[in-house]
């Protein structure tokens, strides 16, 4: 399978510079949009590309960024999971404006997310939560997220506790764990092309409607 997957993304390289992005309206849809170019990397053969950067920045202003995975989205929003107690749950406590950059290389595309980051539900996060590997879920419990750690012995410890705590049990998800739903104010649809004269079509909402416009690269 592996073989297959790396011709796969061979043949697709360079795809991007071919096809444009037909001229935006104000009648476009970026998410059904958005749901087309998923679709499309994910059959390119990338490794990972629900993989997204996901910056934020504080109260002091700071900007940090790392990558997280898109779990979910639809018209509502973008959803990903983290520990509640991490640097950029913190960060979006004081500052939930926050944005997410796709970068599928090979189709040599990326999507600019904008927007106000809030939870998901108590019941999204516990019925996500279920779906994990039974490690995952222990690891949850295991990590304090982005607090000092002395040795990985330490970490490693922890999962052990955790294992012998949950031993034979279902695990419920830590009150620390949970998603984070992204709701778009601006979309930008980035497309490589030959000769750097790239497409870049940016959607911004008003209400309940969104509004396109085609930019210089």
């Amino acid at each position: 399978m592996k073989l297959i997957k790396g011709l796969r993304t061979l043949l697709t390289a360079g795809q991007g510079t071919i096809v444009g992005l037909d001229d935006a309206t104000v009648d476009s849809d970026p998410i059904e949009l958005f749901s087309n170019w998923f679709e499309a990397a994910d059959k390119s053969g990338l490794f990972l590309p629900e993989s997204v950067a996901l910056a934020t920045a504080g109260s002091d202003g700071k900007p940090s960024v790392r990558m997280v995975l898109l779990k979910s989205y639809d018209e509502n929003g973008f959803v990903f999971f983290t520990n509640y107690d991490s640097r950029k749950s913190v960060e979006l406590s004081e500052n939930p404006q926050a944005a997410l950059l796709f970068h599928w290389g090979v189709l040599q595309r990326q999507v600019r997310i904008e927007g106000v980051v809030e939870k998901v539900s108590e019941a999204d996060s516990d019925v996500y939560f279920a779906s994990r590997g039974r490690g995952s879920q222990i690891g949850a419990w295991s990590s304090k997220q982005s607090e000092p750690l002395s040795t990985r012995l330490e970490l490693q410890t922890s999962f052990r506790e955790m294992e012998k705590r949950f031993d034979g049990q279902e695990i419920k998800r830590p009150p620390h764990w949970g998603g984070f739903r992204l709701r778009p104010e601006q979309i930008e649809f980035w497309q490589g092309k030959a000769n750097r004269l790239h497409d870049r079509i940016i959607f911004s909402r008003s209400e309940d409607s969104w509004a396109a416009e085609r930019y210089y690269p």
